[in-house]
């Protein structure tokens, strides 16, 4: 026995002694691999899953290496029977090979006969292959190579893809340094990326993913396709490429559903790709309008299912996938992994803050009471409803205006998802609200006065969760959000991250109701927090001197 700070259990959870001194050095080592499931106050609870190892082994992490972290920070000795079996899973990864051949185009080839002997029995999966080969490989229909790795992933066999790229119509593209320089992060994402030829980047918020997707776009040297979440990001995304890189206005095409410009470099939304007309996806013809050489998704924890299937058809693009967050709220982390790439870069957060390239941040849980009123009201009503009962309290309204008062002067954003309550506090604050309905040009004029300093304070709905660059922020408070989302928790928290003139910490402020399904869903979001490595508090309403917990 040692006195490490992990407890490693043989059903493949690891406990983590987040007081002790070597704590900090352990999450970031095990970072990697394992997943944070729970983060109450002195115990964290992490999980060995196959896609995490296989995530890992493909960002060119090995059994020994998570073996001999697991050995050096664990507190007793490890169960053998778990370390066998991590080495086992990462030993699954690319036991399977997608490759080209010179006359049958793209093969399966295997370094373990009975494994590809065990997955061309698997119905789901025939007919997707052409002619066997020879005893160790398998043809496959060019036009399945997307679908084959899903499948394989869920076999439990993920296949390693050497089947290589076309280059697509070149295009040139370089960076224009004179006045920035990419910081070496963003570089190493760029590289990983490159060197791994498709695959996902996880970089905080606020530390310049966008940089990344250039900086790929300069070694691609070829058309691209940027899928971006809204309008507001797309022409976000056009203004730092004409000011970070030597395109122009006129290379950058927009694909919205007010513009359709194709142009050597096209940013289209999420939105219009998925628009179906008589059950027909109509702009997905924008796939094969050009020969692209690059294609590059904003958020890929945010993509739709349509845009999953349209990838699963260009497989012989590079893609890079960039966002905060690996987790998805429907559970299909599985199809990032196989259609977009495996994991190629992950910077924690708290390590970039530690450069200076974020801000630190602050993060607090204020909690209040429901009035008698309505506690009996939540109790009697359907559990559908409970949510939005408990996350609109008027109690909510006093202890924002208390927290607004305590940061007057600080740009702030108030953010939640229940329009009446946004609207409610716009009133009452006296500050503009955006929200699905404000039109685009609307939202871009109060973003650029909240930028500049116009306007000191915006309510905003979850339209502003993604891709909104707002550097000013110092104060995100929110007061609802969607039921406990990590996701959302990342990009809320993201919002107010890019680093102050002055060095100061950010200050991001969640309002729950206690006793309800709003302190539940708030513990999830916590987790997010927690695994990322911010402290966070819970304090009463009254304890910050505010009003809204009594009742």
């Amino acid at each position: 026995m040692n006195d490490g700070p992990l407890i490693v259990q043989s059903d493949k959870t690891l406990l983590l002694e987040i007081d002790h001194e070597r704590a900090q050095d352990c999450r970031k080592a095990i970072a990697p691999f394992a997943e944070l499931e729970r983060s109450p106050e002195h115990v964290h609870t992490y999980r060995l899953t196959p896609l995490g190892l296989w995530n890992a082994r493909a960002a060119g992490h090995d059994a020994e290496m998570v073996v001999d972290t697991l050995l050096t920070y664990s507190r007793y000795a490890v169960p053998h029977s778990l370390l066998v079996d991590v080495a086992e899973t990462m030993a699954r990864y690319g036991r399977l090979r997608l490759e080209k051949h010179p006359v049958h185009g793209l093969v399966m080839a295997s370094t373990d006969r009975p494994v590809l002997e065990e997955v061309l029995r698997a119905k789901k999966i025939q007919g997707m292959l052409g002619a066997r080969l020879d005893d160790d490989t398998v043809a496959v229909h060019a036009s399945e190579r997307g679908n084959l790795k899903q499948a394989l992933l869920k076999l439990g066999w993920p296949a390693e893809d050497f089947a290589g790229y076309v280059d697509g119509e070149a295009h040139p593209i370089d960076l224009d340094e004179s006045d920035w320089s990419l910081r070496d992060y963003q570089r190493d994402a760029a590289d990983s990326f490159w060197h791994g030829g498709s695959g996902v980047v996880v970089l905080p918020c606020g530390a310049g993913k966008t940089m990344v997707g250039a900086a790929a776009m300069a070694q691609a040297r070829a058309t691209t396709l940027i899928l971006v979440t809204n309008t507001v990001s797309a022409r976000q995304w056009k203004d730092e490429l004409i000011k970070r890189t030597t395109l122009t206005e006129d290379e950058i095409g927009e694909y919205s559903g007010t513009v359709k410009e194709i142009r050597p470099v096209t940013i289209a939304t999420y939105q219009v790709m998925t628009t179906r007309r008589k059950g027909i996806y109509s702009h997905l013809e924008l796939l094969d309008a050009r020969d692209w050489g690059l294609v590059v998704y904003d958020e890929v924890h945010l993509l739709p299912a349509p845009i999953f299937r349209m990838t699963a058809n260009l497989q012989a693009r590079r893609r890079i996938g960039l966002t905060a967050t690996l987790v998805r709220e429907d559970g299909r982390e599985g199809d990032v992994f196989s259609l977009i790439g495996p994991k190629r870069y992950d910077a924690p957060w708290k390590d970039i803050e530690s450069q200076g390239w974020i801000a630190p941040a602050d993060c607090v849980e204020v909690r209040v009471s429901l009035p008698t009123d309505e506690r009996i009201v939540y109790a009697t009503s359907e559990p559908e409803e409970r949510y939005r009962l408990a996350s609109c309290t008027h109690q909510k309204v006093q202890v924002v205006r208390d927290l607004v008062a305590q940061h007057a002067g600080q740009p702030t954003l108030v953010i939640g998802q229940y329009i009446d309550q946004l609207d409610e506090l716009a009133d009452k604050l006296d500050a503009p609200v955006i929200k699905g309905e404000t039109p685009v040009k609307e939202r871009q004029r109060l973003f650029e006065a909240f930028r500049t300093g116009e306007i000191g304070m915006l309510v905003v709905s979850k339209v502003a969760n993604f891709s909104i660059d707002l550097p000013s922020a110092e104060v995100a408070i929110q007061v609802s959000g969607s039921f406990g989302s990590r996701q959302e928790e990342a990009q809320r928290l993201g919002r107010l991250l890019r680093p102050k003139a002055d060095g100061k910490s950010a200050h991001f402020y969640t309002v729950v109701s206690r006793d309800t399904v709003d302190a539940d869903f708030a513990q999830n979001r916590q987790r997010f927090l927690a695994e990322q490595g911010y402290a966070y508090r819970i304090i009463d309403a009254e304890d910050l001197g505010l009003s809204g917990s009594t009742g």
